[in-house]
């Protein structure tokens, strides 16, 4: 372990998250000291944008903090102690391709599920392997870095496969926003909390849900069977999540345990188990990622340009759980608090019947040296069929970004349960190689016309 106070590099220094990240540290000065925070991002002049906005947030809080703003590497890394990643590769404007083609199809256009998440894997996997390569060359050798960067169950795969020794934690605070909504249903902060989960990232399900050693999943059935994960007041929900569609996301968990009401479900798992009801609701000219452009994107850009010139910056950015939880996972690392908290990790044997070296959604024990797992048994045959088949969707599209295999990520698009027929998966995947000419590594078929390609 390193002695505080640590340096921390964000990569991803111009996403719109970092303010808020960077503000849910200022607040936990005292938990994690800082001495300086380094932001990195490949778009200097997006970053440059943000930049000014995260260094009045830093000064608000320390006039002792060290604050850089780089696009060299080396500079980013050097000494670290902690990497936060969040990068968005291809930016907006590739999530909006992402969340478009598929509703071309008729098929559920979304960022992080079904055919817009393996594009969005494809575009990802190389650039967080050249990450893990840049914090092991410079770096402090027992950094660490914690992930955010989507879709994080096939960014964990290909990481895995790729560089196993890396010293790699990815979150998703999506189960982290779902017990916020339990804990404002139950009248309780959501770090009174205790919560067994299994499952994939965006595709798992909560089995207990324990105040004080109680047991209130029951009571939570009750409350979703009238108002979905949401409480009777929806305008009470994290303002990050409360957007029309996000309300209709918490919403919609209530149709999916009127048919299986055992366990909580990850809101995500819509896409999957009611399809063709989201493609009736979106627009496919207008999408989640226009919403976010016009919105939490344009709001900062303004809040930022605003501040430049009158020195006055507009409150524009949300501290929700998505800082929150990051600083929590960081502090457990940095001085080995053991708390528990949902992550991704490679299962060995945490969910018994899923394959051992499978990245798993399950709650760990998160130490200094990294996270040590809690085992959730066996899971019932239909939550494990389905798992296996997304699983295995993921497992091909990392297997084809590594050896550039037409069929694979065909394999990996048919198999996903978003898409009906393998003339879909076909159509979208052939429209999604043109539009990613730019990010996408090439992808060769091995057969044409019942010959083996040379």
């Amino acid at each position: 372990m390193f002695k505080p106070p640590f340096i921390l590099s964000i990569a991803g220094g111009g996403s719109t998250y970092t303010p808020g990240i960077v503000k849910s540290l200022m607040v936990r000065l005292a938990d994690f000291p800082l001495a300086e925070i380094r932001l990195y991002d490949i778009d200097g002049e997006r970053q440059s944008i943000i930049a000014p906005v995260v260094e009045k947030v830093i000064r608000d809080h320390s006039q002792n903090i060290k604050f850089t703003v780089t696009t060299d590497p080396e500079v980013a890394f050097s000494g670290a102690h902690f990497v936060f990643a969040q990068m968005r590769v291809g930016q907006y404007k590739m999530r909006e391709q992402d969340e478009k083609i598929p509703l071309r199809h008729g098929v559920v256009g979304q960022e992080t599920c079904g055919p817009g998440g393996l594009a969005y894997g494809l575009r990802t996997i190389l650039p967080m392997v050249e990450l893990c390569d840049f914090v092991e060359r410079y770096a402090h050798q027992k950094a660490w870095i914690v992930n955010y960067s989507n879709p994080a169950a096939i960014v964990a795969e290909g990481v895995r496969r790729l560089r196993p020794k890396a010293r790699v934690l990815n979150i998703c605070d999506m189960p982290v926003a779902a017990m916020r909504n339990m804990g404002a249903i139950l009248g309780v902060d959501r770090h009174k909390l205790e919560v067994d989960y299994f499952g994939l990232n965006h595709f798992g399900w909560f089995t207990r849900v324990l105040v004080d050693g109680e047991d209130r999943l029951p009571e939570l059935r009750r409350h979703i069977a009238k108002f979905g994960l949401l409480t009777e007041d929806a305008a009470q929900t994290d303002p990050q999540h409360s957007d029309p569609s996000w309300v209709k996301t918490w919403r919609n968990i209530k149709p999916i345990m009127d048919n299986f009401p055992e366990y909580l479900p990850n809101p995500y798992l819509q896409y999957y188990l009611m399809p063709n009801e989201i493609v009736e609701h979106q627009n496919p000219d207008y999408t989640r990622a226009n919403e976010v452009m016009d919105g939490r994107e344009k709001k900062l850009f303004a809040a930022a340009e605003e501040y430049k010139n009158t020195g006055i910056l507009p409150d524009a950015f949300h501290v929700g759980v998505h800082g929150a939880f990051i600083v929590d996972v960081a502090c457990s690392l940095a001085f080995d608090l053991r708390q528990r908290h949902l992550v991704i990790v490679e299962n060995k044997g945490a969910i018994a019947n899923l394959p051992y070296d499978a990245m798993v959604e399950v709650p760990a024990y998160i130490t200094s040296e990294g996270p040590e797992p809690v085992r959730m048994g066996a899971v019932p045959l239909f939550h494990q069929t389905l798992l296996m088949q997304q699983l295995a969707s993921e497992q091909l599209l990392v297997e084809a970004t590594i050896e550039g295999s037409y069929e694979k990520a065909l394999q990996a698009f048919t198999l996903n349960r978003t898409v009906p027929t393998m003339q879909h998966a076909k159509a979208i995947l052939d429209d999604m190689i043109e539009a990613n000419r730019d990010y996408w590594p090439q992808l060769q078929q091995a057969w044409k016309d019942g010959e083996a390609v040379k």
